[in-house]
């Protein structure tokens, strides 16, 4: 897969994510031992497992917008991977921290967040730092193509094969 379809789905998923945060039928309210939030609007936990707010959303659409962009070619895939990567890794390590796991009270980053977060990461890291010798290879595999298709042209429009040609005499 290359890195710009990596961007499209997680784009896709996380603009996806956002929207769905919005909409207060697919949250479930927090239950009482959650931590509490200064930013309450629209708090819950969307599908019942993963703990989201306002501007958690609105995270999510901006993360998601940039992914579309970034497959569009209006933003590098590469700064987006890389990006997603320490910005998703630091907020896995922030949930796992119990004071920090709410940023101060302004996003909910705890319970299955973290996981999800930390998941994130490792795939966008994988994404932005991959090698690139599988487009090296790739395009090998097209110069070879190009010179041999001489060869098969002539072979579909019926011309006499050029080995043939050689051992004929003509």
């Amino acid at each position: 897969m290359s890195i710009a379809t990596f961007a499209l789905i997680f784009g896709i998923a996380y603009l996806g994510a956002g929207v769905l945060g919005l909409i207060p039928a697919a949250l479930i309210p927090p239950p009482a031992d959650a931590p509490p939030t200064t930013f309450a609007l629209l708090y819950g936990y969307l599908l019942g497992l993963f703990p989201v707010n306002i501007l958690h959303s609105a995270v999510h659409i901006a993360i998601g917008a940039w992914g579309l962009m970034a497959w569009r070619g209006a933003a590098s895939p590469h700064v987006f991977a890389r990006s997603l990567a320490i910005f998703y890794g630091v907020l896995a390590l922030m949930g796992l921290i119990p004071g920090m796991n709410t940023l101060f009270g302004m996003l909910p980053m705890h319970g299955h967040a973290v996981w999800l977060h930390a998941g994130s990461a490792a795939i966008a890291a994988y994404f932005g730092w991959r090698s690139e010798a599988v487009k090296m290879e790739r395009r090998r595999v097209a110069e070879r193509r190009q010179r041999m298709m001489p060869v098969a042209r002539e072979r579909r429009f019926g011309l006499a094969d050029r080995r043939q040609m050689a051992y004929s005499g003509v």
